[in-house]
């Protein structure tokens, strides 16, 4: 008996201990494991039963709640806007800390909330109809690693106020980030008076696993932000995808463009987040007569480094996959400071943008670099400009950046590229409602066509009829 007692004190004890070592950890600012996560299963079919269960609880909340939770969301994404953007920094190595708490906050503030969702109705001799948005009830939400923080923000607030459970299955190499943004919102939603795992994850972020969850029966709506492969194997599961891949945003400078500005705005754009975002500028097509001008204010800027064209040889050497056919994974997100200390040019973190002239079949300019390297390509004029841009954007239907004071340059270019997100006068970012208006959102959708995700695209139309009564007359 006194050895049991024994055993239980000291059991007792090493409880106590880890949990104190758990809260020491946590004040210092260290990462709880994965399973320590709220809305974390070990398996697939746990994560999905967790959710159903949540949605079921979920479907008695009032609308009014509803609005509460996705406040709450909002703010502690807002709250921990700077804490999430470090985390996501330090596991992928990617990007610039203060950018993506710049993301963070343009996902907590500007995606669209329970009032993006209307209701119709129909009145006449034969009655009273509504169309009302519903969810589709559990959503699987595949995120990327270049957005991991800001991607789960907005698919959770949008998602949510639609109604919907959500299970997210991370990108592997972002995943603490992920269930880290994932666990904040699990609490704020439970705080607002919202059941437990209406966020839910599987423990090991893997492609096994998403696939298991992309066929799991008890999903109905997939929504996958990510690269061309993971959205083909999406739409190919049999289910309502919605997909959001990659792009090549071209931006197109005539001759009619204040050098100056368009300067200034691409670098500012290219460089956001060291051109992780797939809406970021991709390569500049500039007009002849105000190529060099341009090129001119690109030397001007502070935050710039026009490359001697003598040293592109050496540059492609290190940000090109050894078959050119797209970016060195190394380099990814990295600031160009990184890539300029390779070519032994002395440069700091201030330095934004590395710009090179180029001609249009170079790599730079045909594939997504996700890096702050910018190929410049000179046309002859407007329509060879059109015609160029419209060629590397390769049908994606993603973004395309026109600077122009020709308002018919402007119609024409946004109808011969046809991109889901077209911005004028500005900075890609522009286009996401950062510094410009408009909603957010960082699922573009437009290689299935939903553009801008709302709400209302997680939803689907459920319609009610009474008949004989609440008539017009």
């Amino acid at each position: 008996m006194t050895v049991q007692v024994q055993e239980a004190q000291i059991e007792n004890i090493i409880q106590q201990v880890m949990a104190q070592l758990q809260v020491n950890g946590n004040q210092q600012g260290a990462m709880p494991r994965a399973a320590q996560y709220r809305g974390v299963f070990p398996t697939a079919d746990e994560a999905v039963r967790a959710a159903h269960t949540a949605l079921d609880c979920f479907g008695r909340v009032s609308l009014t709640q509803r609005k509460a939770i996705v406040k709450a969301m909002r703010e502690i994404a807002i709250e921990n806007a700077q804490k999430l953007a470090q985390l996501a920094y330090d596991e992928t190595g990617k990007g610039r800390v203060s950018d993506k708490v710049l993301k963070n906050l343009l996902c907590a503030e500007k995606t669209p909330g329970v009032e993006f969702l209307p209701t119709d109705a129909y009145v006449g001799d034969d009655g009273l109809t509504l169309e009302e948005n519903a969810p589709f009830g559990v959503v699987l939400a595949i995120t990327p690693v270049t957005n991991p923080t800001s991607t789960i923000i907005n698919n959770a607030i949008s998602m949510v106020a639609a109604g919907n459970a959500v299970v997210f299955a991370p990108h592997p190499a972002s995943q603490k980030s992920s269930l880290a943004t994932m666990d904040l919102l699990n609490e704020a939603i439970v705080g607002a008076g919202g059941p437990q795992n209406l966020l839910v994850a599987v423990q090991e972020a893997s492609i096994q696993v998403a696939n298991e969850l992309m066929n799991h029966p008890q999903i109905p709506l997939i929504c996958t932000t990510g690269g061309p492969a993971v959205v083909t194997a999406s739409l190919s599961c049999g289910k309502r995808a919605i997909g959001a891949a990659a792009g090549n945003p071209p931006a197109l400078v005539d001759d009619t463009a204040d050098p100056q500005k368009a300067a200034r705005d691409i670098i500012l754009g290219h460089s956001f987040d060291n051109n992780m975002p797939c809406t970021s500028e991709k390569e500049v097509i500039v007009t002849s007569g105000i190529a060099d001008a341009l090129m001119n204010a690109f030397r001007q800027a502070d935050n710039a480094h026009v490359l001697d064209p003598a040293l592109l040889p050496q540059l492609e050497a290190i940000v090109l996959n050894e078959k050119r056919s797209g970016p060195n994974p190394k380099y990814i997100g990295k600031n160009a400071c990184v890539m300029l200390a390779e070519l032994g040019i002395a440069a700091d973190e201030h330095i934004r943008a590395i710009i090179v002239e180029v001609d249009i079949n170079h790599p730079f300019v045909r594939h997504e670099m996700m890096m702050p390297v910018l190929g410049v390509v000179r046309v002859r004029d407007f329509e060879d400009g059109v015609n160029a841009a419209v060629e590397v954007e390769a049908g994606l239907r993603h973004s395309a950046i026109i600077h122009s004071s020709n308002i018919y340059h402007m119609s024409e270019f946004g109808r011969a590229i046809n991109t889901t997100i077209f911005v004028k006068n500005a900075p890609s970012f522009a286009g996401l409602g950062f510094g410009g208006e408009g909603h957010t959102s960082f699922t573009i959708a437009g290689r299935t066509g939903e553009g801008m995700t709302t709400c209302r695209t997680f939803t689907r139309i459920r319609r009610c009829a009474l008949v004989g009564a609440f008539s017009a007359v």
